[in-house]
């Protein structure tokens, strides 16, 4: 059982006057112990991005980068052809710009977390992943990697001896092979029903999958999406059912290093 976990959330999800789901992020971040902060490419722009580090940062909310495929039309869920050279170079290019806007405001760069198509082709792909270690252990050998435990990211981390956090996802389904099972609407969510799917996955290890099975999962961060219609009732129940099972948060830099 865990007696202490991190819920992270994306966030920052925005550009210009363009907005989705139905709740502002001022009102997660009461709510989170890490947050995903979109880095332009998908979402954000540079007034978001400087909006949404200061808001994590006066919410003792630790911040990590979110950079995507870039493709703001389709929110990052469509997958881009590229080499991996090419798509890593988008990497360093936002992740490089979060990195700025977190020195601004006295905070660190807590984590890298890759969003959406990007996430998931990563997962799946062993060069993409090494190539992407290799970078972070170059020029940010203490921060965080953010992905699935049972994923090519995952594999090339552990074995570089590079930091990396393993993630539950509370508003995504799982398959059998303990991968997510990748949407681009959610439509309105259950928040009861995924307070449970969270507690048992805490106290129990396991999840049920879309095809009615029954499968291990081990983790260190809980995430959810802001984009994701009832966020913020996601987020209450959440972290209610949390605290109601003696379930503490904190962000994974206090779990993981303490």
């Amino acid at each position: 059982m865990l007696e202490i976990v991190d819920i992270n959330c994306d966030m920052g999800e925005a550009f210009g006057r363009w907005r989705v789901g139905d709740t502002e992020d001022a009102a997660l971040m009461g709510l989170i112990s890490s947050a995903n902060v979109a880095t332009g490419f998908h979402a954000g722009d540079p007034n978001l991005m400087n909006e949404t580090v200061q808001l994590a940062a006066e919410h003792g909310v630790e911040v990590g980068a979110h950079p995507g495929y870039n493709d703001l039309q389709g929110f990052g869920r469509r997958k881009i052809n590229g080499t991996a050279k090419e798509l890593i170079n988008d990497v360093v290019y936002q992740v490089g710009a979060l990195r700025e806007f977190a020195r601004r405001h006295g905070v660190r760069l807590q984590h890298v977390k890759p969003h959406g198509a990007l996430y998931m082709e990563m997962a799946a792909n062993p060069e993409l992943s090494q190539i992407f270690v290799t970078y972070m252990r170059t020029v940010a050998a203490d921060t965080f990697i953010f992905c699935m435990g049972k994923s090519a990211t995952h594999l090339a981390a552990h074995e570089a001896g590079h930091p990396v956090v393993r993630e539950f996802y509370a508003d995504r389904d799982y398959d059998d092979s303990g991968s997510i099972v990748f949407t681009r609407d959610t439509g309105r969510l259950d928040p009861v029903a995924i307070a449970r799917k969270v507690v048992r996955a805490c106290k129990e290890g396991r999840v049920k999958t879309v095809a009615g099975g029954d499968i291990d999962i081990e983790f260190e961060s809980i995430c959810f999406h802001s984009d994701t219609l009832g966020a913020l009732d996601i987020a209450r129940n959440m972290r209610e059912a949390l605290t109601a099972e003696g379930i503490r948060i904190a962000p994974v830099s206090k779990i993981l290093t303490s």
